[in-house]
């Protein structure tokens, strides 16, 4: 089978060159997803040309796609992606971080937020959350930089097929490898030498394709090394949305439930079961 081009982008809604956004690029080979190259963006102009690199390619994306249905309701927002997407970018920060407030404000204890389908499978925070993480900013930004590019966003927003963003979280796949150890911290006195072991359990797990996804990751010793060295963490997330993307390049319909909420979207290699009843979750 062959596989298109692969990337994993770590993302960040206010890029500097401290904090960069990150791109993993790479290829699969079988059952093997080799690490070619690590890029950064310091600023969002660079970025946006890279989402323009002709395809084909394939890359997972660590932000999200899209809001909570529930919240879009309540709200009374666009029920349709797109439209849904225009009215959020045309937001500021300050209005987005008032309305997601109030809105948790007038909600009981124990279910301040609303949650996508997805997040209860994948583990994820709520795509309307500000702080720590602020993934409502990181939507805001990242969305319309894929739209005006013409990407395809499979289940959301067609477009130019031969390019596909799909949306990922490494904490997924770093969950099933170390469980809930923490890996990174941009914080330096956080930067502790557990950690430091952490990422180094996380990728040996990885090179020896003890994952569900069945893919052994392939680094060269340099490589190696920078993921090890980067307490950050910022280049290992990307190398784990690369592996995601990997995973996602053999699938059928890239590994998406057929039914995915076309408000919400998917986040790749989540499972497409969800518990009945979903529990709510404040993370």
């Amino acid at each position: 089978m062959q596989y298109p081009p692969i990337a994993g982008i770590d993302f960040t809604s206010r890029p500097t060159r401290r904090k960069p956004i990150t791109v993993a690029l790479g290829e699969r080979s079988g059952a093997v997803v080799k690490l070619v190259r690590v890029e950064e963006h310091a600023q969002f102009e660079t970025f946006a040309a890279w989402l323009r690199t002709p395809g084909p390619w394939l890359g997972a994306f660590d932000f999200p796609f899209g809001l909570p249905r529930e919240l879009v309701a309540t709200l009374g927002w666009p029920t349709d992606w797109l439209p849904l997407m225009r009215h959020y970018a045309a937001l500021s920060r300050e209005q987005i971080r008032a309305t997601f407030a109030a809105f948790c404000d007038a909600r009981p204890v124990g279910g301040k937020f609303a949650h996508r389908v997805c997040d209860i499978p994948a583990g994820s925070s709520p795509s309307m959350k500000w702080v720590n993480p602020p993934v409502a900013y990181m939507l805001h930004a990242g969305v319309p930089l894929l739209i005006d590019a013409g990407v395809d966003l499979p289940g959301l927003h067609t477009g130019d097929a031969s390019r596909v963003a799909l949306e990922a979280y490494p904490g997924l796949l770093a969950r099933e490898l170390i469980g809930h150890r923490s890996y990174k911290s941009d914080e330096k006195a956080k930067q502790t030498p557990e950690r430091l072991i952490a990422r180094k359990d996380l990728l040996e797990a990885l090179e020896q394709g003890r994952t569900r996804l069945g893919l052994r990751l392939r680094l060269t010793h340099a490589q190696r090394d920078a993921l090890v060295a980067d307490a950050s963490g910022d280049k290992l997330d990307a190398v784990l949305c690369l592996v995601q993307a990997g995973w996602a390049a053999g699938e059928p319909n890239h590994g998406l439930p057929a039914n995915i909420d076309p408000l919400e979207g998917w986040i790749v290699s989540a499972a497409s079961a969800v518990p009945s009843p979903a529990p709510r979750r404040d993370s």
